[in-house]
């Protein structure tokens, strides 16, 4: 009888193989058919599908879009262990002239990295030619009192950028990126699409292969390591959500209200076309099919990394368009056959 123990296991574990499989394939199907140019699935650090399609490629890098955003929250991430900032400090503590404005005073770190600030986002901030984002996210008007609305877009994180430098003195932003966040996880220099002035753009612009954003869901499933040490816990904040927004943080949307009654299914980039003032992001989730637990990064135009830490699985999906959807690819994944 124990003799048959072993065997009786691995059949266990061929069969929820398969079944993984199965489950894989779908969602494989429905990207394919919504443009998608990339699927890459790992389990514990293996590559165990991928699949390219569409004129899609291994070796063609793709733009992430607003992906770009989780690096440089990293980065700020790693800012703060260090003890060059804290989260919760003022951003009038740098950026002096804010000083006086009654509302701009109030604007911490961290109300910048997600997005809470207040500030006009300034969407105007993503054209590759413009002349110099800092000084125009500087004077971006505040719509918002810091912490009570969620404004999604590039004015935030420029002002982030010009906090960092200041911090650093001599040393560049993206340098310390470089050194700090990208190198640990095997990457190069990116596409930082300088303005003018020759800051890069924060909230977009980088391609990757899937391979290559693959790293990023190592971060995710060893807390921080190798960027960050999982023992400080400064990764823990990336995935605690906002104040305006408790899906969102760092660069990272979680799907924590899955697990609640009251828990909205949206479509984030559906979600985003609306009028400013008439986006509502209390108590969303990308999908009531998928586990609360899990951790995506969005971008536009279908982007997506998505991670489960209990099941050590990472999901890339690159794409090019399409009608492309969360709710619909993560029920192929996890909904019952």
């Amino acid at each position: 009888m124990m003799k048959s123990l072993p065997l009786f296991f691995a059949c266990l574990l061929a069969t929820s193989c398969r079944m993984l499989a199965q489950d894989f394939a779908a969602a494989e199907v429905y990207s394919v058919k919504t443009g998608g140019l990339a699927f890459l699935v790992k389990v514990n650090g293996k590559i165990v599908r991928e699949t390219y399609s569409n004129g899609g490629g291994k070796d063609i890098p793709q733009k992430i879009y607003s992906c770009t955003k989780a690096f440089w929250s990293l980065t700020a991430l790693v800012a703060a262990e260090e003890g060059l900032l804290k989260l919760d400090e003022p951003v009038a503590n740098t950026i002096t002239e804010w000083a006086a404005d009654k509302t701009k005073s109030q604007i911490v770190i961290r109300d910048l990295l997600n997005f809470t600030s207040g500030l006009s986002p300034m969407p105007e901030l993503h054209d590759n030619d413009h002349p110099d984002r800092t000084s125009a996210a500087l004077k971006a008007r505040s719509l918002a009192q810091p912490g009570d609305r969620f404004f999604y877009g590039p004015a935030s994180l420029q002002v982030f950028h010009e906090v960092l430098a200041k911090k650093l003195k001599k040393k560049s932003p993206t340098r310390f990126l470089e050194r700090e966040v990208l190198s640990p996880l095997g990457l190069g220099s990116q596409r930082y699409l300088p303005d003018g002035t020759g800051a890069p753009l924060l909230a977009a612009g980088w391609m990757q292969t899937a391979r290559q954003w693959s790293a990023m869901g190592r971060v995710i499933l060893e807390k921080g390591e190798p960027v960050l040490d999982e023992d400080d816990g400064f990764f823990a904040e990336a995935l605690k959500g906002g104040k305006a927004n408790e899906a969102y943080a760092f660069g990272f949307w979680n799907n924590h209200a899955a697990g609640s009654k009251s828990g909205r299914e949206i479509d984030v980039e559906t979600l985003m076309e609306r009028k400013l003032m008439s986006q509502s992001w209390r108590n969303i989730c990308l999908s009531k099919t998928a586990p609360a637990e899990l951790v995506a990064c969005i971008g536009s135009y279908g982007q997506r990394l998505y991670v489960v830490p209990s099941k050590k699985l990472v999901i890339v999906r690159l794409g090019k368009g399409g009608q492309f959807k969360d709710a619909p690819f993560l029920k192929a994944l996890f909904g019952t056959k």
